[in-house]
């Protein structure tokens, strides 16, 4: 039956095909690329979108993966509805990084990122201690959508280098993993690609 994958941004679409060729070759992948449900969820907030992903993943058969961490809880609390699973890409990386100890920093490019994610850690610690910082990388964001991906890669990056006192960095949305490769800091820095895909081929959830 495959995966579909729904993004916000064209630019996810060759990252988790190069992913599926090194990893999992022959898993099937479906791409759909909505960049408003980005957009209206920046001006009106996460939950002004759900209307609009049912409307995209209506129809949809087999599990679906969501790799836009502003808008990842929205389409996943819609899959009971929709009858199929649906998982956010971010979900088990949030799940490693409170493995790894409760100082957390998150390091995102849109502030509209931000509080889906501290409370998708919040989830995952289930009740355990977390100590989340978060900061939106300087530039970054801009650097992005001017197609600049090495500027944007290494905004992140510098950024990742700039922390202390963690016990890990947690790169909030998918977009950012190239900056992983780039980073100096001995601190560990977790991405959500790889696992999130992973995860959703097995037909899993993180717990």
């Amino acid at each position: 039956m495959g995966l579909t994958l729904l993004h916000t941004s064209p630019v996810h679409v060759p990252v988790f095909d190069a992913l599926r060729d090194e990893r999992h070759p022959g898993a099937e992948l479906r791409h759909l690329v909505v960049p408003r449900l980005l957009d209206r969820a920046r001006e009106a907030g996460p939950g002004a979108v759900a209307a609009q992903v049912r409307e995209v993943l209506e129809g949809v058969r087999g599990p679906v993966l969501v790799t836009c961490s502003t808008v990842g809880a929205v389409a996943e609390s819609l899959g009971p509805r929709l009858g199929v699973p649906v998982l956010r890409v971010d979900r088990p990386m949030a799940a490693e990084a409170v493995r790894r100890g409760p100082r957390i920093v998150v390091l995102a490019a849109l502030a509209s990122t931000l509080g889906p994610t501290r409370e998708l850690l919040a989830e995952e610690a289930g009740g355990r201690p977390v100590a989340v910082r978060s900061e939106v990388v300087d530039g970054a964001w801009e650097r992005f959508e001017a197609g600049d991906t090495g500027g944007y890669l290494e905004r992140v990056a510098r950024a990742a280098d700039g922390v202390a006192d963690a016990d890990v960095i947690v790169l909030a949305q998918a977009s950012m993993a190239g900056a992983a490769r780039l980073v100096r800091t001995p601190v560990p820095v977790l991405s959500s690609p790889a696992p999130g895909l992973a995860a959703a081929l097995l037909g899993g959830r993180t717990r």
